[in-house]
């Protein structure tokens, strides 16, 4: 293949540096503020009521905007787009941490998360059409997936340490330097190919309808979190959201150039991947939620030491993610890899179903940590990868932003499903054991550790219908460029048409 090998970029690496720098900077940004948040809402004298908004703020404009960003991705160009997201989140960052009041904070986080909502899809599609040898490939989303599945808990890490030793303001002025070293980097290395652009018009109807019926669907699960499942509003979001989204399919399979094309979710190993990437991230969120107040409220670790409890996790996110799912990933079909890494998270998180008050961290919590992030990093990695593999380079925005709308509706769901479960669970076990507690303190924490095994217990059997969809849809073989790439089934003669053939 002389002309492929004439086109292959030798800037690539080089490139994935900055592309991975900011990848790493919004994963970051979902976890390193709600380690801020109690310090911000003391110093801004922010209610309860409205303390929420400083994190639902974001995920409305994020989750609602990706496909959007997407599209323009592919219609703009992505590098342009990536600096357009760097440059604007940084901004965005910067007012959030000069913030005076609570309207200012909450606009910079809605601001970060349109930003967000460039760079995220942008980010994963340079990727994608940058590194088209196979090898390359799996060496180069490797290490996109371990920093996907890990910055979350180093963003536990680095937010405790902020909040600690300085303030709760440099939870965002940290964005900064991560943006303008990314943005120089993508403008002085990175370059895109020419051809893998979409020219066609933009389609606003698809584009309304997308973004009001996710932004629907994230804000219901928001507000059940708070409401409840029943509440009329909760009630009315989801209805919405069904509507809406409902209409936007009928909408794109009839206009000529459509938002999201269907052929990029009715492929069934993409669709198998989007599907089993949602409800995996279900449980990781919640997990992430109950040991952090875990650690904190039972343990009694500082926001540090909680930050620093999560790095075996990370270490063996890296490890599943970059030894075990690059090595393995041209040599067997993706499917083993994605099926049995979640089941070995499920069985990490199958150990923290056994905490109590005074669970051994050493004993119990650390080797729940290591399956947990050799499960999720040996599954993450095949998977970010098939998710825009054989896909045409101008669909690499709109199919690399499906992957990060999963991931963030996951998000959503996971945090307001868990942690009603939660609450109704340690709820139902105070009043049990009302009549027979030692103290009303002592039987608080009890309530509440019980509630957090009660949601790991459904986060365990997520994991497990995860691994099962992974298993049953996902038929691609091993991402080699070979025949064995192909798939078979609906949608193969698409994937019979690998990136690197353009």
């Amino acid at each position: 293949m002389p002309e492929t090998a004439q086109n292959v970029d030798p800037r690539r690496w080089k490139a994935l540096i900055f592309i991975a720098l900011a990848q790493l900077m919004v994963v970051l940004d979902a976890t390193i503020v709600n380690i801020a948040l109690p310090s911000a809402q003391k110093a801004l004298d922010i209610s309860d009521g409205n303390k929420q908004w400083v994190i639902t703020a974001y995920a409305l404009a994020f989750g609602g905007l990706l496909l959007f960003g997407g599209r323009l991705a592919d219609l703009w160009g992505r590098k342009q787009t990536f600096v357009v997201g760097l440059v604007g989140f940084a901004a965005a960052s910067a007012l959030g941490g000069a913030a005076l009041n609570s309207p200012m904070l909450m606009g910079a986080r809605a601001l970060q998360g349109i930003f967000g909502a460039l760079l995220a899809p942008s980010a994963l599609s340079l990727l994608a059409v940058t590194f088209t040898d196979a090898k390359e490939r799996a060496k180069a989303f490797g290490i996109f997936g371990a920093i996907a599945g890990g910055g979350g808990a180093v963003g536990l890490i680095l937010g405790g340490v902020l909040t600690e030793y300085m303030n709760w303001r440099w939870t965002f002025f940290v964005n900064i330097p991560f943006a303008v070293v990314a943005a120089v980097g993508a403008i002085a290395v990175i370059r895109e190919p020419a051809e893998s652009r979409n020219p066609a018009r933009l389609d606003i109807p698809g584009v309304l309808l997308a973004t009001l019926g996710l932004v629907s669907l994230v804000y219901g699960f928001t507000r059940a979190e708070s409401d409840g499942w029943t509440a009329g509003l909760t009630i009315g979001l989801f209805v919405a959201a069904v509507v809406l989204l409902a209409a936007f399919a009928v909408v794109e399979s009839r206009v000529k150039a459509p938002l999201l094309p269907l052929r990029v979710v009715t492929n069934r190993n993409r669709g198998g991947v989007y599907l089993a990437l949602g409800l995996a991230v279900i449980g990781m969120f919640g997990l992430f939620l109950f040991l952090t107040y875990y650690m904190q409220m039972v343990k009694g670790y500082s926001p540090v030491k909680t930050g620093l409890a999560f790095l075996p996790m990370i270490v063996g996110m890296i490890t599943g993610s970059t030894q075990i799912g690059t090595r393995l990933m041209t040599r067997i079909p993706a499917r083993m890899l994605m099926g049995p890494g979640f089941l070995v998270a499920a069985v990490g998180m199958l150990l923290l179903t056994q905490i109590d008050l005074d669970t051994s961290y050493p004993l119990l919590i650390l080797p729940a940590f290591l399956l947990l992030g050799l499960g999720m990093g040996t599954a993450f990695m095949p998977a970010m990868s098939l998710a825009t593999y054989g896909v045409q380079p101008r669909d690499a925005g709109v199919a690399s932003a499906m992957v990060n709308t999963s991931q963030q509706v996951g998000g959503a769901i996971g945090t307001a499903l868990l942690n009603t479960i939660a609450t109704s669970a340690g709820q139902e076990y105070g009043k049990a054991h009302a009549a027979t507690a030692k103290s009303p303190e002592l039987l608080l924490v009890q309530s509440q550790v019980h509630g957090y095994t009660a949601a790991i217990w459904w986060a365990v059997g997520i994991l497990v219908v995860a691994a099962a969809l992974a298993v049953a849809f996902v038929n691609a073989g091993r991402q080699d460029g070979g025949p064995a790439a192909t798939g078979s089934g609906e949608g193969a003669a698409e994937d019979a048409i690998p990136v690197m053939a353009h």
